[in-house]
């Protein structure tokens, strides 16, 4: 059943590994970036650790090659209020394995362009695939450009009536098979009409082009909006487990697209011609997984006690500064040093969510100073919901606004708090040290919460966060999935 990773996942990378398979995907501005999923059936995946502990900027579609026993991941980096980057610029890191250690980013002056995508031709060189699509040669170490960007492809045009975001000819991937190189791009846009975003190939003898279109594009699209997933794209194409081809993308929920866009799994044939097709029409029901896939894992809630740091796996902090791992310490919980004026410049704690309907509380303890912390569902700086306390009184959010609503909570430097989310209506509870659980006297509705409303390709996030001075003691997270 899709998704095969739920949650806010974009653009997945996917690469083989001997009987092996990793993947990683857009993290744009949360810390540590990149996260690092292992999977020998395509089915169940295994977080393994981050590759990008500082991002240089908004981290954008990314691909991973390996050439020569080394592996790279080429990344565009979008200028943020916290970046040093004044235009897209793409960057590269390598390691020895995929396990890592990974190298720091390093700039390769590929300027103005996003979602890089790596092939090696059949003259032996390497070569970087854009946004556009436009390619440019590179050293055969990997680590620098040779040469200017050119354009090589204008891509595949949809009927001017079928309903679109925009054109948006992105995100190239590569691959090869017999005597065809193979390129997978996007077009359609990646949020907007349900219908937009598709998958197109094309495919040429050799790396330099000429590119023919398929005669069966697009690959995949989401032709009505009574479908299951919407706005399906951005398609990596790769042999499984079997030597049977499968093709992992994105999309978005029917219903939920405040759970950002999710990582789909879906068989691929092949035509005698050489074309390759989806072989599902339908991703809304029960699929034939690969051969000896493992059964697929349910979703599972956790218990964090905070004696271990889960940064990457668990936690990640939204849009922060340099070294804002550094507000960190684990002492009887998770200690947060308090930053900015509230929660729209805090640089928040927050969890990826797949789930319709959960829960989540936390036990929170301001220390000395004027302190406010708190328990929110964030989207952005912009969106959000929840509630915190300061000590004297409890404030609460909606609409990313401080409301104007009093609770009547008790003044204390301790309380419990908890957020339900049970398909977009969020309701609150908060008990003060001794005492019982007490319903927010406000409940939110919010399937609003999502990319099209406010033009950030994000996702609606259970979030900590510790604003003003000092620090905030941070204790047993729960976070509980309820169907």
């Amino acid at each position: 059943m899709n998704p095969v990773l739920a949650g806010d996942r974009p653009d997945p990378a996917v690469i083989r590994v001997g009987d092996e398979y990793w993947l990683t995907y857009s993290s744009f501005e949360s810390a540590p970036g990149l996260p690092l999923y292992r999977s020998t059936d395509l089915v169940n995946w295994t977080f393994e650790g981050s590759a990008l502990p500082e991002p240089v900027g908004n981290t954008f579609a990314v691909d991973i090659a390996e050439h020569d026993g080394r592996f790279f991941i080429y990344i565009p980096f979008i200028p943020t209020p916290w970046s040093r980057l004044t235009d897209a610029s793409i960057f590269v890191i390598h390691a020895p394995s995929m396990h890592g250690p990974w190298s720091a980013p390093i700039d390769l002056g590929i300027r103005g362009a996003i979602d890089p995508g790596h092939v090696v031709g059949e003259d032996g060189n390497r070569y970087l695939f854009v946004s556009g699509v436009r390619r440019i040669a590179l050293t055969q170490e990997g680590l620098a450009t040779v040469g200017d960007l050119e354009q090589v492809y204008d891509g595949w045009q949809y009927p001017d009536d079928w309903v679109t975001e925009a054109y948006a000819l992105e995100g190239p991937k590569l691959f090869r098979r017999g005597d065809w190189f193979y390129l997978v791009s996007a077009v359609g846009g990646t949020a907007g009409p349900p219908t937009g975003h598709m998958v197109i190939v094309a495919r040429s003898r050799s790396v330099l082009g000429p590119w023919e279109n398929s005669p069966r594009n697009p690959v995949v699209r989401t032709r009505d909006a009574a479908e299951r997933w919407w706005s399906r794209g951005h398609a990596t194409i790769l042999r499984g487990p079997s030597d049977d081809w499968w093709m992992l993308s994105h999309g978005y929920e029917h219903g939920f697209r405040t759970l950002g866009r999710q990582i789909l799994l879906e068989p691929v044939e092949w035509t005698d011609d050489g074309w390759p097709i989806a072989a599902a029409d339908d991703l809304g029901g029960a699929l034939a997984a690969p051969a000896d896939a493992s059964p697929q894992r349910a979703p599972e809630g956790f218990h964090d006690d905070f004696s271990i740091p889960r940064l990457g796996e668990r936690w990640t902090f939204h849009a922060p500064s340099p070294g804002e791992v550094g507000r960190l310490r684990s002492d009887d919980g998770l200690v947060l040093s308090a930053r900015g004026t509230g929660p729209v410049d805090t640089s928040p704690l927050c969890v990826l969510t797949g789930d319709h309907t959960y829960e989540v509380e936390v036990d929170i303890e301001l220390g000395p100073g004027s302190s406010e912390a708190g328990l929110l569902l964030f989207f952005n700086h912009r969106l959000f919901c929840g509630m915190g306390i300061d000590g004297e009184r409890m404030l609460s959010y909606s609409g990313g606004l401080r409301t104007h609503w009093r609770e009547p909570a008790p003044a204390s430097r301790r309380m419990m708090l908890r957020i339900r989310n049970d398909e977009h209506i969020v309701t609150g509870w908060y008990r003060a040290p001794g005492t019982e659980w007490v319903r927010h006297g406000v409940r939110y509705e919010t399937s609003g919460y999502h990319a099209n409303t406010t033009g950030d390709l994000l996702s609606l996030r259970p979030a900590i966060y510790a604003t003003g001075d000092g620090d905030v003691r941070f204790r047993d997270f729960r976070y509980t999935p309820l169907g």
